[in-house]
């Protein structure tokens, strides 16, 4: 199986989890030093682990990430595309490099994951698209214009590999709602930071809670596919 964005956050506790039970990882992200130290943590508990540094906005990095995979273990079963980015802020501001990187990051990331692996899981006759989006996904509120675009994309682009991926191949959308990650950090503006930060102390659910989600979804029979899961705090509105 192979994870990007598996630095930290949701990728990491997916990573954890997916070692935890049995699966052999490459982990890629833009922090090397991470991966490391998650590899690390991964073998000294008996898994199996390798890391690739990976920028997804780079499609050859994903086509390297795929290609190590196969290397390793002889094939790959599962893409987690987890990377994302999340410079929320108000259109007004015209933060347009900031839109930019998250149209790069969070749309085009998962089409380079599409193209690296779509190939790869059509010669084994299977596998396994599992894509993080969000519950901006479904709703769209001040300061997330452009964030809840891109992930209403993925959704889309999802929707439509589901519809073309036949009978031997599974896609998963998972959509969380507020996680305790450094989401808040990446925002510029101060404002936007703290009412986020705000909201992920008060009711955020662990990443944890969205890794086993995506365990429930890989672990079932390979003629079930668990299209859509929304993973959310009870208390998010």
């Amino acid at each position: 199986m192979a994870v990007t964005g598996a630095s930290s956050g949701i990728g990491a506790a997916t990573a954890l989890l997916l070692a935890e039970r049995g699966a052999r990882l490459v982990l890629g992200a833009r922090r090397s030093e991470r991966l490391a130290e998650l590899v690390a943590r991964i073998e000294r508990a008996g898994g199996a682990a390798v890391q690739l540094r990976t920028d997804v906005t780079r499609r050859d990095d994903l086509h390297a990430l795929v290609a190590l995979a196969r290397e390793r273990f002889g094939r790959l079963d599962v893409l987690v595309s987890n990377a994302g980015a999340g410079t929320i802020s108000p259109l007004d501001d015209l933060r347009v490099e900031e839109w930019d990187r998250m149209v790069d990051v969070n749309v085009k990331g998962v089409l380079h994951g599409i193209a690296a692996a779509l190939p790869v899981f059509r010669a084994q006759g299977a596998g396994h698209f599992v894509t993080i989006a969000s519950t901006a996904a479904f709703r769209v509120v001040p300061a997330m214009a452009v964030y809840a675009g891109t992930k209403y994309a993925v959704r889309a682009i999802c929707e439509g590999l589901r519809q073309e991926a036949g009978d031997a191949l599974r896609v998963t959308t998972v959509s969380p709602g507020v996680t305790a990650t450094d989401f808040a950090e990446a925002s510029s503006n101060g404002r936007v930071r703290a009412e986020i930060t705000k909201m992920r102390d008060d009711i955020a659910i662990p990443p944890d809670a969205i890794a086993r989600a995506i365990a429930f979804a890989i672990e079932q029979p390979a003629a079930v596919d668990v299209n859509e899961v929304v993973v959310r705090p009870v208390a998010q509105g």
